[in-house]
């Protein structure tokens, strides 16, 4: 009988407001997700974790991998370490923020995916892994696995391995990575009992939230979208909300592919000036959700996860980075609201903030027509 366990890798960020209400916002959904992974049939689940957070996850009945909190964290070399120390034939892997909406009979199917294959990876997002299911895992120690997650499904794939995809959802999708990705997910009013206690236990708002959601739902506003986005997200968002929308993708696989940098809209933006690019937004749509991570990022590098969570929060005074402070102040300052956020913005985000933008209003869902079927309608 194979051996197959859950991994969940949780780390906590750093002292700063926003990453201590990330790290929180995931240590609950990493025990509502265990909840889930429970009832799906799987009792044998690792959390790899620092010291602290393991101690709080093992009165959860899970057994805590530590990680030294001195040592360079490499997510490859520690999952390889687990698998052969466990003698693991197959695994669920999660990252601790992934699936907070992914169902209890989704993980059944990731499990049936493990169980019935001799090797193979099921992936939310190929090009983007924030988890998935791996069958034939004792044939990982042999490959080079990545320092982060994200290129993990490449890395399989030319390893050998047949690789598929999930289709793309709000619960494949959404991943707590941000503040951001939090004040969404507690305006959608979804999410496990453990997450949603903690959500109702902060008091946390955002400026422009609730300027941005009614233009949602306003045929004759326009709402321009910025950063990692997938089309095929785009083109579902588009169909959901009442509003038009514009944007720019760019940035797509920054994280799977860390040597290419250099985006256009970082080029534009350093060349024109960020007030420049505020006023010109501003011309051009009633609100902006921007993903600012390709935006900013200086030849590819990024601030400390505070700077970015602090402008995510838009609190230019929390901020050291002298762009990002800039930046995020014009975003305040911006005559039209704006979001800033990272990938989840754009992605999961997405189908969160086309949901939550119909509550308490009347218009009717169906907004566009459906496609006329010449085989089946008589004119």
């Amino acid at each position: 009988m194979k051996r197959i366990a859950a991994v969940i890798f949780h780390r906590s960020l750093g002292t700063s407001y926003g990453e201590r209400l990330v790290t929180d916002a995931r240590r609950a959904a990493a025990l509502d997700l265990i909840e889930r992974i429970r009832t799906a049939g799987l009792d044998r689940i690792f959390v790899v974790t620092g010291a602290d957070e393991g101690r709080a996850l093992e009165d959860e009945g899970v057994s805590a991998v530590r990680i030294s909190d001195g040592r360079a964290f490499h997510f490859g070399d520690r999952l390889k370490s687990l698998i052969r120390e466990e003698g693991l034939d197959g695994i669920l892997y999660f990252g601790s923020g992934s699936g907070p909406l992914f169902p209890e009979e989704g993980i059944e199917r990731l499990l049936s995916f493990v169980e019935e294959r001799e090797r193979g990876g099921l992936f939310n997002n190929f090009y983007s892994c924030d988890f998935a299911a791996i069958a034939g895992t004792k044939d990982l120690p042999s490959l080079e696995l990545p320092r982060f997650d994200n290129p993990l499904g490449f890395v399989l794939a030319d390893g050998g391995f047949p690789c598929y995809t999930l289709e793309r959802s709000s619960a494949t999708d959404f991943d707590i990575d941000t503040p951001t990705d939090i004040i969404i997910l507690k305006e959608s009013g979804v999410g496990g009992k453990k997450t949603r206690a903690f959500l109702e236990s902060i008091g946390l708002n955002h400026p422009s939230l609730a300027d941005i959601l009614p233009l949602l739902a306003d045929r004759s506003a326009r709402i321009s979208i910025i950063g990692r986005v997938n089309p095929g997200t785009w083109a579902r968002f588009e169909r959901a909300v009442a509003s038009r929308t514009s944007g720019i993708i760019d940035g797509r696989g920054m994280r799977s592919s860390p040597e290419r940098s250099g985006y256009l809209l970082n080029r534009i933006l350093r060349q024109d000036g960020i007030r420049t690019f505020f006023e010109d937004l501003a011309g051009s749509a009633d609100g902006a959700l921007i993903d600012t991570r390709p935006l900013l990022a200086d030849r590819g590098n990024l601030p400390p996860a505070a700077d970015r969570f602090a402008s995510d929060l838009l609190r230019p005074e929390e901020i050291e980075d002298p762009i990002w402070r800039e930046f995020t102040a014009a975003a305040l300052d911006s005559p039209i609201p704006v979001i800033l956020g990272g990938h989840s913005l754009v992605s999961g985000g997405l189908h969160l903030l086309a949901e939550a933008c119909w509550k308490g209003r009347d218009l009717p869902r169906r907004l566009h027509p459906e496609p006329f079927d010449w085989k089946k309608e008589k004119v």
